[in-house]
């Protein structure tokens, strides 16, 4: 039994490397950081944060910020100068919206103040630290079921304790893996009734290392595990016999190490080049501003990537006119389908479980973002409440992908020829976070025509379950409840992903926005009125309550959805509005008392309009982490609030339901799913009519290969 202590050794090296590549520490001035003079374009520059301070209302919190809420929290309570009190997100706590929308550049910046999630003595903390008094002016203790965003600290530790385990070490040597292979991972626990009250608990599972990088299609089926973080004990333990380790050929990844042929032809290096620059500019560190659009960008520990007073110009007297005030990730929630143990617990919540901000690695040049890109940190707290930084977070970059934003030819007028057509080029705001197996891409794009993009793209690898079959002949008649085979001995396991948004629209102003239904009817033209049977009519109708807003999409009973205000009114007489245009999406077919489905209510419908209330700005509720649905947007929106003329949140859900194939083995190619924000009689007429074509002296001289 001398192996788990080098098993320790193994995995507390293993850990090490994870939150190196998570996070990369902020010392003093005389880091390797150095001031932003330019566009930052070129990722390997490094900013001085120490010596940042925020120049906007909405500004994250700076690295001297943290430290002083760091110094305020050791007085407000001695555990957090100890060490047995641990801070587990941190945050600006933004000021009032009126006061945020009527600051101006120039003017002194409102109070600063964080909001802080903790742990102190087995008890919640949601924490309101004013930095101006230097004191904790709200300490809500336990204000919800559940528990805080768990820790990078809280997941080494739970990986550790298995090895506490004579039993385990024994199943272990029974599957003949060695210790210094194994690599184990702690799936959240959800939570599926009292028993599980009173403690923190995770499952530990772990994978074989061995032969491969890509330990996760190698896992050491049967073997379940689950912890108490808070006592650093082994609760349960399962062991269901031994399952063959699927093999380690072909699910290696890297460059330069997989050696599967690529039976293509090789394709060139492309990017797109600006001879005169970006058209792009970025002030003080957060605020963007291109073509008719300006908005405010900030990383966030929670969220991972914030947009906020998203502007455009009229495009007729050219004022900024508001969009949205905030826009944001809200959560993910990602059911498993896999009822049997081990695996029935498995409905992650990543945003509220473990935050997109502390696993969204730098971004990779050239290949996560083009030549052309600018990028951004994310500056954020570690759990003893040091500045901790993620260099390179998020990227912005313009697109041209040779989209035409608008376009017409005419034949029909004699001896003219006319053939109008534009160039669509955009702007996009871009983040990816790799929580656990999966990768998310998360962007926001921007077009000149007023339209907003929101695209969720999903890659990584699939969270596989062992089985004894080598092909789908052998199982006969039988069916694994779990998901399809996809390789020697992998299913893929069957699940959804679900993401809903949080989108604050302020149309011309927060405080008069209405939601308006569109509806399509279906109406029977009386007999021997026309040579037509049936049309659709156009009905509106506005939503009063929160109620009227829960919203299920339906192909066979078309809607509209606008958001509008009545107060502001074209020269027809129409409401300025924006209407969500959904994209291809998932429902939830989860029973609304299944335990993963209620902690994950915001998912019952696709779209929910609710009264704003700062305070409710996570789907899932402040405490997510064994939370028990009691603060979600399902319980706020229940309340049946008025919505009519009111400042309004919209929130979608956009998803997938996920079989999978042996093409998402070993690493799953991109797939991705969008919604649009997109202007309703917002603008008099088409915004981009006099936007000016490209001509060849625009450009570099490239030569095209000819074309048939």
């Amino acid at each position: 039994m001398a192996e788990p202590s080098f098993a320790r050794l193994s995995l507390f090296l293993f850990s090490f490397l994870l939150l190196f590549a998570t996070y990369s520490w902020v010392f003093g001035p005389d880091s390797s950081f150095h001031v932003r003079k330019t566009l930052r374009s070129d990722p390997k520059l490094r900013v001085d944060h120490s010596s940042q301070q925020p120049h906007h209302p909405l500004d994250p919190l700076t690295v001297q910020e943290i430290e002083r809420v760091r110094t305020i929290l050791s007085g407000h309570d001695p555990g957090f100068g100890s060490g047995s009190a641990t801070i587990h997100s941190m945050a600006l706590d933004e000021p009032e919206k009126l006061r945020v929308i009527q600051w101006k550049k120039g003017n002194r910046l409102p109070s600063r103040r964080a909001e802080v999630v903790a742990l102190s003595g087995g008890q919640s903390h949601v924490m309101t630290v004013d930095l101006d008094s230097g004191r904790v002016v709200s300490d809500l203790v336990n204000p919800t079921c559940g528990y805080p965003i768990l820790t990078m600290d809280d997941i080494f530790a739970a990986s550790q304790i298995p090895f506490k385990s004579i039993e385990f070490n024994r199943s272990i040597e029974a599957r003949g893996v060695k210790f210094s292979d194994l690599a184990c991972i702690t799936p959240f626990a959800g939570w599926f009734g009292s028993a599980e009250e009173g403690h923190r608990i995770i499952r530990v599972q772990c994978y074989t290392l061995q032969d491969t990088s890509n330990y996760f299609m190698r896992p050491i089926e049967g073997l379940y595990v689950t912890v108490d973080i808070d006592n650093l004990e082994v609760i349960k333990i399962v062991d269901k016999g031994q399952v063959p380790i699927p093999k380690a050929a072909g699910t290696e990844y890297r460059f330069g190490i997989h050696n599967k042929p690529v039976h293509m032809d090789h394709i060139n290096p492309i990017s797109m080049e600006q001879p005169d620059g970006p058209s792009f500019r970025v002030e003080d560190g957060h605020m963007v501003k291109w073509a008719n659009w300006a908005f405010h960008i900030k990383a966030d520990q929670r969220a991972g990537m914030i947009i906020s007073q998203a502007t455009v110009r009229d495009s007729e007297t050219g004022e900024p006119r508001s969009v949205m005030y905030k826009g944001f990730p809200s959560e993910l929630f990602v059911p498993y389908m896999d009822p049997e143990e081990g695996w029935y617990y498995k409905a992650y919540m990543d945003a509220g479980e473990l935050g997109l901000g502390p696993t969204a690695m730098s971004l990779v040049p050239l290949n996560d973002c083009p030549r052309n890109a600018y990028y951004i940190d994310g500056v954020f707290s570690s759990p003893d409440g040091k500045a901790i930084v993620q260099p390179n977070m998020i990227c912005l970059f313009e697109r041209y992908a040779g989209d035409v934003s608008w376009r017409h030819s005419e034949i029909l007028i004699p001896n003219v020829d006319i053939r109008e057509s534009r160039p669509k080029v955009t702007l996009v705001a871009r983040m990816a976070t790799s929580v656990g197996n999966y990768d998310y891409i998360f962007d926001w794009e921007f077009q000149t025509d007023g339209l907003i993009r929101a695209t969720v793209a999903a890659s990584g690898m699939l969270m596989v379950k062992g089985s004894p079959y080598e092909n789908v002949d052998d199982l006969g008649d039988k069916e694994d409840d779990a998901g399809p085979l996809i390789s020697e001995n992998v299913i893929g396991v069957v699940h959804d992903h679900f993401i809903t948004f949080h989108l604050d629209m302020d149309v011309d102003g927060p405080m008069n926005n209405s939601l308006v239904k569109v509806h399509l009817e279906k109406q029977r033209v009386p007999t021997g009125k026309s040579p037509r049977k049936s049309y659709l009519k156009v009905k509106k109708y506005v939503a009063k309550t929160e109620k009227d807003a829960q919203i299920k999409l339906s192909l066979y009973d078309p809607y509209e959805f606008h958001i509008v205000n009545p107060d502001r009114k074209s020269r027809i007489g129409n409401p300025a509005g924006y209407r969500i245009i959904p994209g291809g999406n998932a429902a939830s077919l989860l029973d609304h008392d299944d335990p993963p489905q209620i902690r994950g209510a915001f998912s019952n419908n696709q779209i929910w309009v609710t009264q704003y209330n700062r305070s409710e700005q996570y789907a899932g509720g402040v405490l997510v982490y064994q939370s028990h649905g009691d603060d979600t947007l399902q319980v706020w929106s229940d309340r049946d609030h008025s919505i009519e003329n009111k400042d309004i949140v919209l929130w979608y859900t956009l998803g997938f339901h996920h079989v999978p194939c042996q093409e998402d083995y070993p690493v799953m190619p991109t797939v991705a799913a969008s919604f649009e924000l997109k202007p309703a009689n917002f603008f008099e007429s088409n915004p981009i009519l006099g936007a000016a074509p490209f001509f060849d002296k625009d450009l570099p001289v490239c030569k095209p290969f000819a074309s048939s």
